[in-house]
């Protein structure tokens, strides 16, 4: 797959502007999503991290953008993507080892290494339930290619003892998820998010801890959007959203 050209990207403002993120203008676009799931990992100063999947680097920037002095790596399957992403650090003046590598064939100096977390967005569609995309990063992004029990053993096994692994997915792919967690992390917890009062979850967040045995958590759901639909134009997150996708602030889990 051939780099982007420069006339196919755009640049744009995220967490308020802190972070500056070239995308493709047309195709796929990372949205909120990885902006929560930043939001969500409770890294500290000094940790390694790990993102499995890391497109042109969203969730690592904005977690760089919120935690200072994390040693961040990147796993991109996508070339232009992966190039995307060192591009993004550099030119947000964060330090990111992106490496372009599937899954079932990660680089052996990664294999050697262990990290204090590592988070993942992976595609959210299972093979042929997603209706193909013109666009082929689109369609590698969305449409399952690995299965999602794979990139929960490779998060597992990149772990250190008592590490965590947060992965945003969609909610109906759930069962999947606790079922991959199974034999290799323990400590579930999950964060469904629902876009309004009284509307079903439509994404959860997961955690899981390598060597974690406390019992499964399930939280009630963090609500999105203010009223119970859509009334106008603009923005309409709740204030504790708002401050996570403007303010870079984290996201607080329950308890």
């Amino acid at each position: 797959m051939n780099a982007f050209a420069e006339d196919a990207l755009s640049c744009n403002g995220v967490l308020g502007g802190r972070v500056q993120l070239w995308q493709p203008a047309k195709g796929y676009r990372a949205g909120v999503d990885p902006v929560l799931l930043a939001a969500a990992v409770p890294a500290r100063a000094g940790e390694a991290v790990l993102e499995l999947g890391c497109g042109a680097g969203q969730a690592l920037l904005c977690l760089a953008a919120r935690v200072p002095d994390l040693h961040l790596a990147g796993i991109e399957l996508q070339p232009p993507y992966a190039e995307l992403a060192r591009r993004n650090a550099v030119e947000n003046g964060q330090a990111i080892e992106v490496f372009e590598a599937d899954l079932s064939a990660l680089p052996q100096v990664l294999k050697q290494r262990q990290f204090q977390h590592v988070i993942a967005n992976p595609p959210y569609y299972k093979p042929g339930a997603h209706s193909l995309a013109r666009d082929a990063g689109r369609q590698v992004a969305l449409g399952e290619g690995t299965p999602l029990a794979d990139w929960i053993t490779t998060a597992a096994r990149r772990l250190a003892p008592k590490g965590y692994l947060h992965m945003i997915q969609r909610a109906d792919r759930l069962p999947d998820m606790l079922a991959a967690c199974s034999g290799c992390l323990g400590s579930m917890e999950v964060l469904p998010l629902a876009p309004r009062a009284d509307r079903a979850a439509e994404l959860v967040i997961l955690r899981a801890r390598k060597g974690g045995r406390a019992d499964f958590r399930l939280f009630a759901p963090l609500i999105l959007h203010e009223g119970a639909k859509h009334e106008r134009d603009g923005d309409s997150y709740r204030p504790q959203i708002r401050a996570v996708l403007r303010d870079g602030a984290a996201l607080s889990w329950p308890g």
